[in-house]
C-alpha cells in the first residue's frame, strides 16, 4: 500500500504548476497529514540517490509552504539552454531592488520605495505586479496602495517563507526618515 501512496503522490506532483500543501495531498489520499509527509520526505530523499537508489536529474523540495518537482541544481546549466535559450527577460537590477524594499518591509507603498531607493518606481512596480511577483495589499489611511510579495515570489526564490530571508532589514533605513523623505517627494 505505501508504494501505491508514493505512486499517487508522484502522480499529483507531476501536474501541479505550484507546490501543493501536504495537508491538501492528505486529503486527496485520505490520509493523515503526517503520514503523507513522511512519504514526501521519503520520495524526496529517493531522489537525491540516499536509501540505495541512483541520484536523479529532478528532486522533491518544500517551498512556499508546499511540495513541488524541481529540475536538480546540478542541471540547471543543461535545463536552462534547453527551455531558456535566450529568451526569458532578467529582472533589472531597479526591478532586484525593488522587490528587495518590498520584501523586507512589506507591507509598503510606492512612496515608501520611492524614498528608500532615491527614484521613480511605477515602471517597476506594474512590472513586478505583471510578472506575479508582488500584489496589492490594501491601502494606507491617505489611500495609498501597499504592496508585498506573493507565493510565486516565495517559490522563484526557493524560500519557504518571509523568515528564510537573509537579516538585510537592519541595514535599511527606519521608517521615521522614510516618512520624513516620503514627505518631502510629495
Amino acid at each position: 500500500m505505501p508504494h501505491e501512496h508514493l505512486a499517487a503522490i508522484e502522480a499529483v506532483l507531476m501536474v501541479v504548476d505550484e507546490p501543493v500543501p501536504a495537508a491538501q495531498l492528505a486529503g486527496v489520499l485520505g490520509l493523515p497529514t503526517g503520514q503523507v509527509v513522511e512519504l514526501l520526505t521519503e520520495l524526496a530523499a529517493e531522489y537525491r540517490g540516499e536509501r540505495g537508489s541512483r541520484a536523479r536529474g529532478f528532486e522533491l523540495r518544500e517551498v512556499a509552504g508546499g511540495w513541488r518537482i524541481y529540475s536538480a541544481p546540478a542541471f540547471a546549466d543543461v535545463v536552462g539552454r534547453f527551455v531558456v535559450d535566450g529568451q526569458t527577460a532578467r529582472l533589472t537590477q531597479a526591478s532586484l531592488e525593488t522587490l528587495a524594499v518590498i520584501a523586507y518591509r512589506q507591507p509598503v507603498s510606492r512612496g515608501r520605495i520611492a524614498a528608500i531607493r532615491g527614484v521613480n518606481v511605477d515602471g517597476v512596480v506594474r512590472t513586478l505586479l505583471a510578472r506575479g511577483l508582488i500584489e496589492e495589499a490594501g491601502h494606507e489611511e491617505s489611500g495609498a496602495v501597499l504592496y508585498r510579495t506573493t507565493p510565486y515570489f516565495l517559490e522563484r526564490m526557493g524560500l519557504g517563507s518571509l523568515e528564510d530571508l537573509p537579516p538585510l532589514a537592519p541595514y535599511l533605513p527606519d521608517l521615521d526618515s522614510l516618512d520624513d523623505l516620503e514627505e518631502e517627494l510629495r
